[in-house]
């Protein structure tokens, strides 16, 4: 069995594209944790006055582009982070509809 030992700067570039990929996550992480206590506001507390669900819903729009084109570029970090943003914009705009009686 022949090893083939790729260049040194294959090697740069992969390590430099997992770097990329680490950072998005981290960044996508962030922006999760910057959702946590807007949930816990509307869902534990039952606040809801002053969020906007027309802005909410544009959110919502931009990151399911945004899921999208990670898709098309196959980005793990924008298609991770962009489901999990989904996930917290959703859970908001459900707990809002569900307090203020919205059929």
């Amino acid at each position: 069995m022949e090893w083939k030992v790729g260049s040194s700067q294959e090697l740069v570039s992969d390590l430099a594209e997992l770097w990329i990929e680490v950072i998005g996550l981290f960044a996508g992480l962030i922006g999760v944790i910057a959702w946590v206590p807007q949930i816990r506001e509307v869902w534990f507390t039952e606040k809801h006055e002053g969020i906007s669900l027309p802005t909410f819903g544009l959110i919502a729009t931009a990151l399911s582009a945004w899921l999208v084109y990670g898709v098309l570029v196959r980005s793990l970090s924008i298609i991770v982070a962009n489901l999990a943003a989904l996930g917290c914009i959703s859970l908001i705009i459900l707990g809002v509809v569900r307090l203020r009686g919205y059929d």
